[in-house]
């Protein structure tokens, strides 16, 4: 009998153009946070006022996510992204030719959050759609690498070219980039192969609503949703706020992008090699203790060093176990979740996630007078041993 599913070389195409919208939106989003404080004198408005310029990708996450999620599941990941990707062209062109007037520059950004649940839902589609399942969380992991790649350049880059060049001069040029990496995505991205990428049953999902019912009537499912929120709350904590959290101790712009970017390095270290592991072994649940557990004293680490040796060293090793654990998370989800579909599922967590907005303003809420982060951090630490008592409930989801 002849097999009726195949693997396609160029299913690393779409994954290539995929990667690479999803690393342009994470640096429009960061490109204010290693420049704060000089970002904020350049547009007459505070540090929050910046800091609220990326909270308010998390803010439009909230009501877009689900909906989003539907436009997915039913129409499509290439339709829906393609959205996203116009958006972001758009409005990132337009955020650069603001020039000084912070007003725009804020409705710039607002256009950009709402393109960023486009892309960000479709984590878990794209290489259900093209990959076979022993290969999905390795392809979710190297979505997190571009995501975090673009993550890292905007916290490097930013200060550097703000240097030499005009803020809006800056955004242009990302914007720019944007653009690029929009046109190819439309152009190159396919929805489906010829033939299915796995045997049947492996792709087969609910509708959305129905997949929805099912998933929140999963208990693991659940935790993990938990978990999640803890997880990227945290990250997006410190790289919103990273150059506050390190000015107290007598860092510069230049060491926070260093720190972030550090972070970001060892994220992408992690969210490569920890996935497909993962993978190899078909264990999750160890993996994400493993995450969870390791980023602890690296927390602690980034809260105390006043030397950037140990600063840098710990934002590194916590990147790398933090963040690995997303890839292995977002899989494990769309596999105890079946038969709910994966944007279904991934929108889920990413809402969670970016409901952790919240978290952020904790942050921020907590600042001592003298400026120093230490609080919020160490609410950080205990929220990280919380996460590892929730996944230790956790049970690998078994395969057929």
């Amino acid at each position: 009998m002849t097999e009726q599913y195949k693997l396609y070389p160029y299913r690393w195409v779409v994954l290539a153009v995929f990667m690479f919208i999803n690393l342009t939106i994470q640096t429009l989003w960061i490109g204010y946070a290693p420049i704060t404080g000089p970002a904020a004198q350049f547009y007459g408005v505070t540090d929050l006022q910046i800091g609220l310029l990326a909270m308010s990708f998390m803010v439009a996450f909230i009501p877009l996510s689900i909906p989003v999620s539907w436009v997915i599941d039913t129409y499509g990941f290439r339709l829906a992204v393609s959205i996203g990707c116009v958006l972001m062209g758009i409005f990132g062109i337009l955020r650069g030719l603001a020039g000084a007037n912070y007003t725009l520059v804020l409705w710039s950004t607002f256009g950009l959050a709402a393109a960023q649940p486009f892309l960000l839902n479709a984590w878990t589609k794209v290489p259900a759609n093209w990959f076979a399942l022993e290969e999905r969380a390795t392809a979710v992991g190297l979505v997190t690498l571009a995501n975090l790649v673009g993550t890292a350049l905007g916290m490097v880059l930013t200060p550097s070219l703000t240097a030499t060049m005009s803020i809006p001069t800056v955004q242009l040029i990302y914007g720019g980039v944007a653009a690029l990496s929009s046109v190819l995505f439309i152009l190159l991205a396919r929805e489906t192969p010829p033939t299915p990428p796995c045997p049947p049953g492996q792709e087969v999902r609910a509708l959305m609503l129905d997949g929805l019912k099912h998933a929140l009537m999963v208990k693991p499912f659940w935790l993990y949703l938990f978990v999640s929120f803890i997880g990227l709350g945290i990250f997006n904590g410190i790289t919103t706020w990273v150059e506050n959290i390190i000015r107290p101790r007598g860092f510069t712009p230049n060491d926070a992008g260093t720190l972030g970017a550090l972070m970001i390095v060892g994220g992408v270290i992690g969210a490569v090699v920890i996935p497909a592991l993962s993978d190899k072994q078909r264990k999750r649940q160890m993996y994400l203790l493993v995450a969870f557990i390791g980023a602890i004293p690296f927390l602690i680490g980034l809260t105390f060093a006043k030397s950037s040796a140990l600063l840098f060293a710990s934002a590194f090793l916590m990147g790398f176990f933090l963040v690995s654990a997303m890839p292995v998370g977002m899989q494990y989800a769309a596999e105890v979740t079946q038969p709910t579909p994966e944007g279904t599922s991934n929108g889920l967590i990413q809402l969670f996630g970016q409901a952790s907005v919240v978290f952020v303003y904790i942050m921020e809420a907590l600042k001592t007078a003298d400026g120093s982060f230490t609080p919020a951090l160490l609410l950080a630490i205990g929220l990280l041993v919380v996460s590892v008592a929730l996944i230790t409930q956790l049970k690998d989801p078994v395969y057929k």
